[in-house]
């Protein structure tokens, strides 16, 4: 039997949603012409860019420097990967406002990146400073990160990618619940799917003491313990719509074990193939 999360149509980027209806794609591509308004004229640099010339050439510097549009997206992608520390502290938020129009539709629907945290990250307090930047230009990365939060949790993407884009977002901002908050509002029957995925992942990796955020070191995994919880309500209401959906069943097994501090009924998965190899030979 199918699953009833996968009859939950996600929604489409070409579909015609009425405007009155929920519709992530139309979010997500009213952020970036967002943000493209506020980067419209990007600070200017006041001297050539300074960096580690031992992992970036003087040609790339040369070009991080000029037209933020002409940037090779090679170049880019190795900019937003390349640690803090390899920058002119001074120049790098400089860099980041200059180029983070692009960097938005990198992490997007149609960008390249698979697993966008790590680049995000760098736009926390240790790294570019999202937080210190004018508030027009925070305000429009913010609108922007809400409207990829929104696409991927209906996109019907891994549980683990939402994970890792929340991640990101958190460190940029320093904050992990607004986000929750903000997944947990999102309406529809895509994101009521969506949501008991990722409830499901979060509270069966947390039962086995599995769940962690890769490079938010600050990140506070009880958040999230916390936060489940309060989701139990809207996965009761999906698992009574969908009787027979033994995901949405389970999510409500592992948030209540996780509540009262008990342990995962379920045996941790991970290695269990050796395991059973072992007892068939």
């Amino acid at each position: 039997m199918s699953d009833p999360l996968d009859a939950v149509s996600p929604a489409s980027p070409a579909s015609s949603v009425p405007s009155a209806s929920f519709d992530p794609y139309a979010m997500w591509r009213d952020a970036l012409a967002g943000a493209d308004r506020v980067f419209a004229s990007p600070p200017a640099l006041d001297r050539p860019v300074d960096g580690c010339t031992y992992c970036t050439p003087e040609s790339e510097l040369l070009l991080l420097g000029g037209d933020p549009a002409a940037v090779p997206d090679d170049v880019l992608g190795h900019f937003m990967r390349e640690t803090a520390s390899h920058w002119d502290e001074d120049q790098y938020p400089v860099l980041w406002r200059r180029l983070i129009p692009r960097a938005l539709r990198s992490w997007g629907p149609d960008g390249q990146y698979t697993d966008p945290s790590l680049e995000i990250g760098h736009l926390g307090d240790d790294g570019a400073g999202l937080a210190g930047w004018p508030t027009p230009e925070r305000a429009a990365v913010e609108r922007a990160f809400r409207a990829l939060l929104a696409v991927a949790l209906v996109d019907g993407r891994p549980a683990e990618k939402v994970t890792d884009l929340v991640e990101g977002v958190a460190h940029a901002t320093g904050d992990l619940l607004p986000w929750l908050d903000h997944l947990a509002a999102l309406p529809g029957p895509a994101a009521d799917a969506g949501l008991v995925r990722l409830a499901f992942a979060w509270a069966t990796d947390l039962l086995w003491e599995d769940f962690r955020f890769w490079w938010w070191y600050d990140g506070d995994p009880g958040v999230v313990v916390a936060w489940l919880p309060t989701q139990r309500p809207r996965v009761a209401a999906f698992a009574a719509r969908y009787p027979r959906c033994k995901t949405a069943s389970d999510t409500l097994t592992a948030i209540d074990r996780l509540a009262a501090g008990d342990h995962s009924p379920w045996a941790y998965p991970y290695g269990m193939q050796d395991y059973l190899g072992q007892v068939t030979s």
